[in-house]
C-alpha cells in the first residue's frame, strides 16, 4: 500500500523534522532582525522548552507600508547572518515559497505540510494589541498555542487587547501549555527588551550597514 504523499511536496524541511518536535514560530517583516528577535526566541525556548524556533521573514507584511522596506532577499541575508552561529533559530522565507500572505494561511499549509510538529505561534506583547487586525485571527488561535513575551511599552495589552479578552479563560502557565485544548495563551514575562526595528531604522546608516552585512 503506498504511502499518502504529504502536501507541497517541494516545500523541504529547513530544518529537523520528526515527531513530536515543538517548533516556535516567530513571524515579522524583520526590517532589519535584531537583538529584540532573539530575545523573544530564547525565552520562548527556554520556558516552552521548544526544540527550535522558526523566524518567518514574510516578503510583506499586510500590515506595513513598503516604504522602506528592505528587499526580502536582503532582509532574509542579514537575518541568517547575524544569528546563524545560533543552534536552535532558522531563519527562512518559506511564506513566499508556500505562496502565503497571512499568518493563518502559513500556519494551515505548514500544519498540512509537516503534520508530525507541534507549532507554537510567538509573538512580542506589542504585536497582541494588534492582533484583532489580523487576517482570520479567530482561526489562528483556534490552530495553535499562542505564546506571548512581554516587551516594554505594551504591559497592558495582555489586559486589554481584544484578543487577550477573548481568550481570557483560556490564558495558562508556561508549564501547561503542550497540555491544553486550544485555543491557550501564555505571557512569558522576564528581563524584558526594549530594541525595535522602529529604533534601527531611525538611525540613518542602518540601511547601509544592512547592505554591507549582506555581501559575501
Amino acid at each position: 500500500m503506498k504511502t499518502a504523499r504529504k502536501p507541497f511536496p517541494w516545500i523541504k524541511p529547513p530544518g529537523p523534522v520528526a515527531p513530536g518536535l515543538r517548533i516556535g514560530l516567530l513571524g515579522g517583516s524583520f526590517n532589519p532582525a535584531h537583538e529584540g528577535h532573539l530575545h523573544i526566541s530564547d525565552m520562548a525556548m527556554k520556558k516552552l522548552k521548544l526544540d527550535y524556533v522558526w523566524w518567518l521573514v514574510a516578503p510583506q507584511n499586510p500590515l506595513k507600508p513598503s516604504i522602506g522596506m528592505a528587499p526580502l532577499q536582503d532582509r532574509l541575508a542579514y537575518a541568517a547572518r547575524l544569528f546563524e552561529n545560533h543552534p536552535k533559530i532558522l531563519v527562512m522565507d518559506i511564506e513566499r515559497a508556500l505562496g502565503t500572505r497571512y499568518s493563518i494561511d502559513t500556519i494551515a499549509r505548514l500544519q498540512q505540510r509537516f503534520p508530525e510538529l507541534d507549532f507554537v505561534w510567538l509573538m512580542g506583547s506589542d504585536n497582541l494589541a494588534s492582533f484583532r487586525r489580523w487576517k482570520r485571527w479567530q482561526d489562528i488561535i483556534m490552530r495553535v498555542p499562542i505564546a506571548v513575551v512581554m516587551r516594554p511599552g505594551s504591559t497592558l495589552a495582555p489586559l486589554h487587547a481584544k484578543a487577550a479578552q477573548r481568550l481570557s479563560g483560556q490564558r495558562c502557565e508556561h508549564s501547561c501549555l503542550a497540555k491544553r485544548e486550544l485555543p491557550c495563551i501564555t505571557i512569558l514575562d522576564g528581563p524584558r527588551n526594549p530594541l525595535s526595528a522602529t529604533q534601527i531604522r531611525e538611525k540613518t546608516d542602518w540601511q547601509d550597514n544592512l547592505f554591507l552585512a549582506c555581501q559575501p
